[in-house]
């Protein structure tokens, strides 16, 4: 033990001291050949090992094995995925110095695990022998990763379709694909999932293969291209006759009513997605069935729905005009004769049946004050008490056409001598105002009170008097008579005007022969 030591420490400074006889020390000391592979290097020593430090030989190793230090710092390849490979020495499964044919690789193929190499062995490349892919020339890492690169010779594609052979088919055999087109920016299906794939992919050529329904299928497209290429918008992969456009949910324009049962090209006749924007009033499709001549404007829904043009939904108690009576069976264009939406019509009766006034006007245009919607000449309401001239007593029982000889009522003369002047049998001597003394319940019965009623009270041999005793001359409008004694009784003046002709002064109305007053004033 003695002498190993002292050679050792003698060793050491020999090859501290002098370099070139350390390294022709541990010529002499090297325990046999290294391999063929590291024969080159065979007399630099300080390549591979690092003295006194059997740790930092790994270290030496992957720095000229950068490919596998490469798998171990990114844990793949055969060597990252050594469990502990970070802590493990090289030297644990590769040494050396045993001769220029020695394998230190040390790889059964019999019993190799493929499965913890960055290419796991399925399928049917279980059966295939090792040299098919790791050439006696070539590491085993430098053999093929990719499909193509074994079998692009025997591709049926001839590369149309890439590289990626994968991406179709896998390890069980080139026959059985397992190609998801779902995977893809255009998945199949419905119909489309039963179409064989050259039917899209003439010529096997894949790439930039049309999306488009249009594409495919511009053949089929009955609209004639006026609609665009968006057939997904109306159409499905399901079948081209079943359409799935909502128009009530997908547009501003619900379908009701017979709009359902429209075909699409009987509103859309121009291009639908060339910016045709469709108006939507009724009367940009239904101008030829107006029947109103465009009157009452293009919003034809505030009176007809889409159920049909001949029910009309229009309430006109909804207006300041509700339609009662005969009304409700008139027409709208006799009333509406210009644009219903501008022109304003005056309610009043006179407006539309000026034409039917049997009074020409004299009763004025509020013809409701007497006349209803139900008919012109039935049920006419009107009360005479409001006018100057009330109708009572047997008045109230006289037809209109007694009094009004035509329908122009307004004038008409209510003096009583205007009717009744022949039945006047006082022929106009006691003037036209008949009712001073005669009232409506009859000729017969009458009441005068000359007494109040005039400035001349009957009293005496007066008070019994016939009225035509004095009025015996025609009056004009009233009956006014001079109250002087002497304009009756100049016959009967005895004193033949000596006196004058206030009789009264001496004599009474009792008696001309019963003197009062002019003796017994000393008169002449």
């Amino acid at each position: 033990m003695r002498i190993r030591l002292c050679l050792a420490v003698a060793g050491a400074a020999l090859l501290a001291a002098a370099p070139a006889w350390g390294s022709k020390l541990e010529m002499l000391v090297m325990p046999g050949p290294v391999i063929e592979g590291h024969a080159k290097y065979e007399a630099e020593c300080p390549r591979c090992h690092e003295r006194f430090s059997k740790e930092a030989q790994s270290d030496k190793c992957l720095d000229c094995h950068d490919k596998v230090q490469a798998d171990v710092e990114a844990g793949s390849g055969f060597h990252g995925r050594i469990p502990g490979i970070r802590t493990t020495n090289c030297k644990r499964c590769h040494t050396d110095h045993i001769g220029r044919d020695a394998d230190i690789v040390l790889l059964d193929p019999q019993t190799f695990d493929h499965g913890r190499t960055d290419y796991p062995l399925k399928g049917v490349h279980l059966q295939v022998p090792c040299a098919s892919c790791h050439k006696p020339d070539k590491a085993f890492r430098e053999a093929p990763g990719t499909c193509f690169d074994c079998h692009g010779e025997h591709d049926p594609h001839d590369g149309r379709l890439g590289k990626k052979c994968e991406d179709c088919h896998g390890e069980s055999g080139w026959r059985e694909t397992r190609f998801d087109h779902d995977d893809t920016d255009f998945p199949l299906a419905d119909a489309h999932a039963d179409v064989a794939c050259d039917m899209c992919h003439t010529n096997e050529h894949y790439k930039d293969t049309p999306a488009t329904c249009h594409a495919c299928h511009r053949i089929n497209d009955v609209h004639g291209g006026r609609y665009g290429d968006k057939c997904e918008t109306c159409h499905s992969p399901k079948k081209w006759d079943q359409i799935e456009f909502d128009h009530d949910h997908d547009t501003d324009y619900p379908l009701t009513g017979l709009h359902a049962k429209v075909a699409c090209d009987a509103c859309h006749t121009g291009q639908l997605y060339r910016k045709e924007k469709l108006d939507t009033a009724c009367n940009a499709c239904h101008a030829d069935d107006d029947e109103h001549k465009g009157r009452f404007g293009d919003e034809c829904d505030t009176c007809h729905d889409t159920d049909g043009w001949r029910e009309a939904a229009f309430d006109h108690a909804d207006t300041d005009f509700p339609l009662k009576g005969r009304h409700e069976k008139v027409a709208c264009r006799e009333c509406h004769r210009g644009d219903a939406y501008d022109e304003k019509i005056d309610t009043g009766c006179h407006t539309c049946h000026a034409a039917d006034d049997v009074h020409h006007g004299k009763e004025g245009e509020a013809c409701e004050r007497c006349h209803n919607e139900e008919d012109w000449s039935r049920k006419v309401v009107f009360d005479h008490g409001v006018t100057r001239f009330p109708l009572i007593g047997l008045h109230a029982t006289a037809p209109c056409e007694a009094c009004h000889l035509s329908a122009a009522y307004k004038g008409t003369d209510v003096d009583c001598v205007s009717c009744h002047k022949a039945d006047d049998e006082h022929k106009g001597r006691l003037g036209t105002p008949c009712g001073l003394c005669h009232n409506p319940n009859g000729w017969a019965l009458w009441r005068f009170d000359h007494d109040t009623q005039t400035e001349f009270a009957l009293t005496g041999a007066h008070e019994g008097l016939d009225c035509h005793a004095c009025h015996r001359a025609p009056a004009g409008e009233h009956a006014t008579l001079p109250t002087a004694c002497g304009i009756c009784h100049r016959a009967d003046d005895v004193h033949h005007g000596g006196f004058g002709d206030r009789c009264e002064r001496c004599h009474t109305t009792e008696d001309f022969e019963d003197v009062t007053v002019g003796l017994q004033r000393g008169a002449p």
